[in-house]
C-alpha cells in the first residue's frame, strides 16, 4: 500500500515538473524531430520526447517499432536522418557523457574468454573507476561468480553480468533494452528492487521492454511506438483510467438478464443469478444507477488490466 501511495505521489510530482516552463533544466534525455531511415525503410519518424531527472520512463512497442533504433541514435551508434537528441545535456558520443551513463543492450555480445570480473574492470577503467564494495554487493545479490568465463555461463547469467557491468559505477542515467530477458522471476524481482534503489538515489532510467507487467510496475510514464511513430506519452495512472474496469455486483434481487446490456460504457455484461459481472470502458456511473434499485449487497472491483490498454495502442493507434 505504501509503495502505491509513494508512486502516486511521485507521479504527481512528475506531472507538476513536466508542466513547468523550466522543464529543460531538469531534462535528462531530449529528442526533437528524431528520424532515421534505412534506405526506403522508415525506422523512426519525428520522435519528440523529454525524460526528466529521477523517473523510470517505459519505452514500449511491438518488434520493429523503432525502440532499439532510438537507443542507438541516443548513444550515437547510428546517425539520424533528421532531427536531434541530447543525453545528459550533451551528445551520446561524448566520452564524458558515456562515463555518466550505464547501457545494457538487448543483444549482449561479450568475448567468451572474459570473466565477469574482467568485464566489470574493463568498463570501470573506461568510466574512471567504480566502488569495489558496491560491485561485490551486486555480484552477491545476482549470485554471480566473478571468476567464471562468460563462455561458460547460461544466457540468464550472461544477462546478469551485463546488468552488474551497467550499474557498477552508479550511473546518472541507465539505458536498458529488454534488461530482464532470460532472468528467472526471483532475479527479475531483484532487478526491479535495484532500479527503485537507483532512482531513489537520483538516477534516471530509460526502460525499453516487452514485459508489460514489469513496465506497469516500475515506470512513472510510458511512451508507445508503432511503425516508428510515437503513439502516446502518458503516465501510468492516466493509462489506468483508460483501462476497462471489471466489476462484480452482488445484488439482493436477481436482475433481468439484459439489465446492464447496452448501457453507456458497458462492453460485456453477464448475469448469473443475483451476480452481475460487468466490463466497463470509462465511467461506471450508469451501471451503478441501474443497479441501485436492485439493492447492491457487495461490489467487487478487479484491478485494471493495462495489458489491454497497451495492446489497443499497439493494434489500433497510430495507423500509417
Amino acid at each position: 500500500m505504501l509503495a502505491v501511495v509513494c508512486r502516486e505521489a511521485w507521479s504527481a510530482v512528475l506531472t507538476a515538473t513536466l508542466s513547468e516552463a523550466s522543464m529543460s533544466s531538469n531534462t535528462v534525455i531530449t529528442t526533437t524531430g528524431l528520424t532515421k531511415h534505412f534506405g526506403p525503410v522508415m525506422a523512426l519518424d519525428d520522435l519528440n520526447v523529454q525524460i526528466v531527472h529521477g523517473e523510470i520512463f517505459g519505452y514500449l512497442g511491438p518488434n520493429g517499432s523503432g525502440k532499439t533504433t532510438t537507443i542507438r541514435l541516443l548513444l550515437d551508434f547510428l546517425r539520424p536522418t533528421a532531427g536531434t537528441s541530447q543525453v545528459l545535456g550533451g551528445s551520446g558520443a561524448d566520452p564524458r557523457i558515456r562515463a555518466r551513463l550505464g547501457y545494457l543492450p538487448a543483444d549482449l555480445h561479450i568475448d567468451p574468454r572474459y570473466t565477469a570480473a574482467d568485464l566489470i574492470d574493463f568498463y570501470g577503467r573506461l568510466r574512471g573507476g567504480h566502488d569495489a564494495a558496491w560491485v561485490a554487493e551486486l555480484l552477491e545479490r545476482f549470485d554471480l561468480d566473478p571468476d567464471r568465463r562468460v563462455g561458460e555461463l547460461s544466457t540468464g547469467n550472461r544477462r546478469k553480468v551485463g546488468i552488474v557491468a551497467a550499474v557498477a559505477h552508479r550511473p546518472e542515467l541507465l539505458i536498458l533494452d529488454e534488461p530482464t530477458s532470460g532472468l528467472d522471476p526471483l532475479l527479475q524481482h531483484e532487478f526491479q528492487v535495484l532500479l527503485r534503489e537507483l532512482t531513489a538515489g537520483g538516477a534516471t532510467v530509460f526502460l525499453s521492454s516487452h514485459v508489460l507487467p514489469e513496465v506497469e510496475l516500475l515506470a512513472h510514464r510510458v511512451a508507445i511506438l508503432r511503425h516508428g511513430r510515437l503513439v502516446t506519452v502518458a503516465g501510468i495512472d492516466e493509462l489506468r483510467r483508460q483501462a476497462r474496469q471489471r466489476i462484480d455486483l452482488h445484488l439482493a434481487r436477481e436482475p433481468d438478464p439484459d439489465a446492464f446490456t447496452g448501457l453507456p460504457g458497458v462492453v460485456e455484461a453477464d448475469v448469473t443469478g443475483a451476480v452481475a459481472r460487468i466490463v466497463v470502458e470509462g465511467s461506471a456511473a450508469e451501471v451503478i444507477k441501474a443497479a441501485a434499485p436492485l439493492e447492491v449487497v457487495r461490489v467487487v472491483s478487479h484491478d485494471a488490466d493495462l495489458d489491454e490498454v497497451f495492446l489497443r495502442y499497439y493494434q489500433e493507434a497510430g495507423q500509417p
